[in-house]
């Protein structure tokens, strides 16, 4: 496992439980959040329409800049030397100062967590699912990747080595899964679709 940063989710079953206390970060956030609705600033629903706005909208960026590094050699290129200037033709950016693009193949698996709270690309994947910020899924994945990625349903041979990649405050990280052979001559809108946000994470695989 390569860890880039030193600062628990029964995944696939039983995800919003075993999360632990909230992180700092979110007792902030809640009560910035509650300051503003008090204020007459903001309304809850307001915050809700946003949120689901965000959910909605922000996912599919992710997905479209890795069917484009698929069809597009140069880009993939791009995005492995600097992710953040390759998301940028994409309009897209992101809060970190780096985003890493790590690319899966037949020998390595990537898979990212963030040990410290919940670091994670938002302007690029949206907003994080309850398992990333569990600290079940935060220590365990670093523990026992294999296990945590069978509990997706990802069953990688022995032979393929699992990489673990921390993110933190300043650093992010994307997965380049591997493209699926069955989709050769698929346009990118297609591709887009069986790239869920679980693929660039690296808890599961593209499929078909």
């Amino acid at each position: 496992m390569s860890h880039d940063h030193d600062h628990d989710h029964p995944p696939a079953k039983g995800r919003d439980h075993d999360e632990g206390p909230p992180s700092e970060h979110e007792i902030l956030s809640r009560a910035m959040q509650e300051l503003l609705e008090e204020k007459g600033v903001l309304t809850a629903e307001q915050i809700r329409r946003r949120m689901e706005q965000f959910d909605k909208d922000f996912p599919t960026r992710g997905a479209r800049v890795i069917a484009h590094a698929w069809v597009d050699p140069q880009f993939k290129k791009r995005l492995l030397a600097d992710g953040k200037a390759a998301c940028a033709e994409f309009g897209i950016d992101l809060e970190a100062d780096r985003l890493i693009a790590v690319e899966n193949t037949a020998e390595v698996h990537n898979v990212v967590v963030c040990t410290l709270c919940s670091c994670y690309p938002r302007a690029l994947l949206g907003m994080p699912p309850t398992w990333y910020k569990s600290e079940n899924y935060r220590k365990r994945v670093v523990r026992d990747p294999r296990g945590v990625l069978k509990e997706f349903g990802t069953v990688l041979p022995e032979k393929v080595t699992v990489r673990v990649h921390d993110s933190n405050a300043d650093m992010r990280y994307v997965v380049v899964p591997m493209r699926p052979k069955q989709t050769e001559g698929w346009s990118e809108e297609r591709l887009a679709k069986i790239l869920t946000r679980d693929a660039l994470v690296g808890v599961s695989i593209p499929l078909i």
